[in-house]
């Protein structure tokens, strides 16, 4: 047996690193976009149109960079390439502060969104495979647990700031420097790490190769990439919705933060329940969930209702996100790298589309009724697809 040096960090402290890698890279690069948002449009006198594009920049960003990362080994090693996308993606985040137009802001997303997948395959590569091999795979909840906690706290730093009467640009600002901070950390608790290659699989690890042929694969990455589309409507204009509604604006300040309260825990819950009654199943109950949440938004745009839809779309999000790509992992043919990149890229596809589609509907129809229920309607059909990728391989 080959020995592998892990490093002298423990396991935990090794998937702290993780969590806190990705809520930087995702739960702040990604979503802080959602709590700020509102006094944007305010601020800017933006249509709702401008703002799903901006979102959608971010998103062909996030494509970018997933597809960028399945084409083949990048020069260089995990760790150093995950700390640059992570300060790439401070970066574009405080840059968001310090310009004004909307080809700027479109620029800095899409930068900002290749930084955020990066993020995402990388980390979860070099945690997942690392826990994986000292066989600590429990500890896998804890990583992808940062989304949640970087949205929780970039939400409550929105919220603080606003209250205090701090303008957009300084939220952005101060969402950097936060995300800086994060970045220093988990070079600190990542120290160590042997720097192998992004694209070679672990020593001790089995090595496969050969095309991705398993038609449940592609029934999961279709899956996938319909959750992408199905979720990212709430999840970019939730606050915007509560602003909309007179009788429901006080929720504005915490809404955002108890949708990422939800998305902490939520991913023990699900890969407990994934573990029980498989991933595929797992899955299709989260989606039907989260279309529950989806059309609450819209259907009860009250306290309860809106409350009941930050909570099962914060509490499965992060739980769809963490299964699709271990189901994924399981069906993997050649490097899992390779298949979270292919899948993260389908489902950088549907967050494309989402709010393009939702940002026009939306000015032209006064509302999110209608995209919101093709949201749902999206994910009910992803939960179908997943159910089948439990089938054969004939089928």
């Amino acid at each position: 047996m080959m020995h592998v040096s892990l490093s002298s960090r423990s396991p935990r402290l090794m998937a702290l690193g993780g969590l806190i890698a990705m809520a930087v890279g995702i739960g702040i690069g990604r979503f802080v976009y959602t709590p700020i948002l509102p006094p944007m449009l305010t601020g800017l006198g933006m249509s709702g149109t401008a703002a799903g594009v901006i979102a959608s920049a971010n998103f062909a960003g996030y494509l970018t960079g997933a597809l960028g990362a399945a084409g083949g080994a990048l020069p260089g090693g995990r760790r150093t390439w995950l700390l640059t996308a992570l300060a790439a993606s401070a970066a574009t985040t405080a840059g968001m502060g310090l310009v004004g137009s909307v080809p700027a802001f479109l620029l800095l997303r899409f930068l900002g969104g290749v930084a955020s997948a990066l993020v995402l395959i990388l980390a979860s590569a070099l945690v997942l495979d690392r826990l994986a091999l000292i066989g600590r795979t429990g500890l896998a909840p804890l990583h992808f647990a940062g989304v949640g906690i970087g949205i929780a706290c970039s939400a409550a730093l929105v919220a603080g700031l606003s209250a205090m009467g701090c303008d957009w640009q300084t939220l952005w600002l101060a969402s950097g420097g936060l995300s800086l901070i994060g970045t220093f950390a988990v070079a600190g608790l990542l120290r160590g790490q042997r720097d192998e290659a992004p694209g070679v699989v672990a020593t001790g690890a089995p090595k496969r190769s050969g095309p991705v042929l398993d038609p449940r694969l592609r029934r999961m990455t279709l899956a996938y990439g319909l959750f992408g589309f199905g979720y990212v409507i709430t999840a970019t204009f939730l606050v915007a919705i509560v602003r909309a509604t007179p009788a429901v604006q006080a929720l504005e300040p915490v809404i955002w933060i108890v949708v990422g309260v939800a998305a902490g825990p939520s991913v023990l819950v699900w890969g407990a329940l994934g573990r029980r009654f498989g991933l595929a199943n797992a899955f299709a109950v989260a989606a039907l969930a989260e279309a529950a949440g989806v059309l609450f938004s819209v259907l009860m745009p009250n306290r309860i209702g809106l409350c009941v839809a930050a909570v099962l779309v914060g509490g499965t999000f992060m739980g769809l996100t963490a299964m699709g790509l271990m189901r994924g992992r399981e069906l993997a043919r050649g490097d899992s790298r390779r298949v979270m990149a292919l899948m993260t890229g389908a489902f950088g596809v549907g967050q494309i589309v989402g709010p393009l589609v939702a940002g026009a509907l939306s000015d032209r129809l006064g509302g999110f009724l209608v995209p919101s229920v093709a949201a749902a309607g999206a994910l009910v059909l992803a939960a179908w697809l997943a159910r089948r990728s439990g089938s054969g391989m004939t089928q």
